[in-house]
């Protein structure tokens, strides 16, 4: 018997063989990257149309995935998808759009310690910001969406935020760390890494930002009520695609003449995966069981299995 999802899955497909840029304009990618990846996004795509019909109020999706796994990418082909086929209002949200400003980091970097000058770990987020967000997307109200400049490394001004008509029908908020449940506070005694024995050797750091987990970012993550894991095969992965990230992002600013001073190359790259290394860790473990869906990579980036 044909489904709700299956039919959506037919209708995209036929889309694509009509207008083979349709999915690679929204994605930025050519065919040959993308085709693979379709049997898994766009069936996860059906059953957000058809999780979305069974209710009376908008749906919120939470994804996950650590640095380079492909978060943006699925966004995009759901967010496309979604609109396009199943003809459903979508937002999209990203938790690195809700990083505290760098005045606001250095402040906590001053209170609590240096190591929360560098963005990533959780409470380095503005969380009420974000359930804020998450909240009015919603409702029948236009919500300006925060915007984080990675190369400036500060929040944009709010007036430059884009405005999303609501109500939404789905919400994608997508992150490193959504969903991810506390991390057990006795693993936090022994560094794991060169940055923790030498910069965080109190423990002051990591126990701060497992506390924030802890306690803040549940608040957070709850209108999530569906959870999608896009699960990287291992950490050494994830710095390689991180770092390709970085390099791209370098080159694009040095082709438009910007300012590329604050952009990464591979030594402080190498530093500032350290900083991630512990959580990356704790969410590869916790993810999976976690997650109603789980998208396997693997090294080569490849989704095996779903």
């Amino acid at each position: 018997m044909t489904t709700a999802a299956d039919d959506l899955v037919s209708r995209a497909l036929e889309r694509v063989a009509r207008d083979p840029r349709w999915l690679e304009a929204a994605c930025a990618l050519p065919a040959s990257t993308l085709a693979p990846l379709l049997p898994y996004y766009l069936p996860l795509a059906g059953r957000i149309a058809a999780l979305r019909a069974t209710k009376s109020a908008p749906l919120t999706v939470g994804i996950q995935g650590l640095q380079g796994a492909g978060k943006s990418t699925l966004v995009k082909l759901l967010e496309r998808v979604l609109r396009d086929v199943a003809g459903l209002r979508v937002a999209c949200l990203s938790i690195d759009d809700l990083y505290l400003t760098r005045a606001e980091r250095t402040d906590l970097a001053q209170r609590v310690h240096p190591l929360f000058q560098t963005r990533g770990v959780p409470g380095t987020h503005d969380v009420a910001l974000g359930a804020a967000v998450l909240g009015a997307l919603v409702q029948p109200r236009p919500t300006a969406v925060p915007r984080f400049d990675k190369a400036q490394d500060d929040r944009e001004p709010q007036s430059t935020w884009p405005v999303i008509e609501g109500p939404c029908d789905v919400v994608l908020f997508e992150g490193l760390w959504i969903g991810l449940p506390p991390i057990d506070e006795a693993t936090l005694a022994e560094p794991i890494n060169e940055l923790e024995a030498q910069e965080d050797p109190r423990g002051i750091w990591r126990a701060h930002a497992a506390r924030e987990l802890r306690y803040a970012y549940p608040a957070l993550f709850a209108p999530c009520e569906l959870l999608v894991c896009l699960q990287a095969p291992d950490f050494e992965s994830v710095k390689r695609w991180r770092g390709g990230a970085e390099h791209a992002l370098l080159a694009r600013l040095e082709a438009a003449g910007g300012d590329t001073s604050r952009v990464m190359d591979d030594a402080a790259l190498a530093r500032f995966f350290q900083h991630y290394e512990r959580f990356s860790a704790h969410a590869t473990a916790a993810m999976p069981q976690r997650a109603d869906v789980v998208l396997r990579l693997d090294r080569e980036h490849r989704v095996v299995k779903a």
